[in-house]
């Protein structure tokens, strides 16, 4: 006889199908699952990781900030410190400066020249006299123009003037007062 398979094997092999189907479709959504997770927590720790570099560089940067805050801070202490040094020094050096001053007014002084007034603006000088001639204040401006103390003499106005028998000039003239500095031995006397 001839041997009928009444069994619904077909619908037997559809639904192992289905099975296979389904458990596959169940592994690559857990495979997926599992990679998109993976890829989550690798970036997620990658994030983590960045904030707490940046946290620690801002932390740092805050601090460097602070020793430059600090740095300014000492630079200009540093540059009042140097300034107040140059004006002592300046001081120093300029302390002997009234005497060499009158020193060599009296020294380019010649003779016949009274000296009536000096005044000082700054550092030009305005000098007011009696000479006995015209010579003799062109003596005494190349005295001044030779004199280290001093430089470009310019007479500003000379008068002569008749008293008796006795002719004298009356002259007032400018001239500029040059600070020489100090040798070190004269400065640490």
């Amino acid at each position: 006889m001839a041997h009928i398979n009444l069994l619904p094997w077909r619908e037997e092999k559809r639904a192992a199908k289905q099975k296979r189907f389904v458990t596959g479709m169940v592994a690559a959504v857990v495979v997926a699952a599992l990679a998109v997770g993976g890829v989550w927590y690798g970036y997620s720790s990658t994030i983590d990781h960045q904030i707490s570099r940046n946290d620690r560089l801002r932390a740092e940067i805050f601090e460097l900030d602070k020793k430059i805050k600090e740095i300014r801070e000492l630079e200009k202490l540093k540059s009042q410190l140097i300034a107040r040094m140059e004006v002592v020094e300046n001081l120093q050096a300029s302390r002997s400066a009234p005497v060499h001053f009158f020193n060599e007014i009296a020294r380019t002084l010649p003779e016949g020249v009274h000296l009536g007034s000096v005044a000082m603006n700054g550092q030009s000088l305005t000098i007011a006299g009696e000479a006995q001639s015209n010579a003799r204040v062109s003596s005494y401006m190349r005295a001044l123009e030779a004199s280290p103390w001093f430089d470009s003499p310019e007479l500003v106005v000379i008068k002569t003037q008749t008293k008796g028998a006795v002719r004298t000039s009356n002259f007032t003239l400018r001239v500029k007062q040059v600070i020489e500095q100090q040798p070190e031995g004269e400065a640490a006397s």
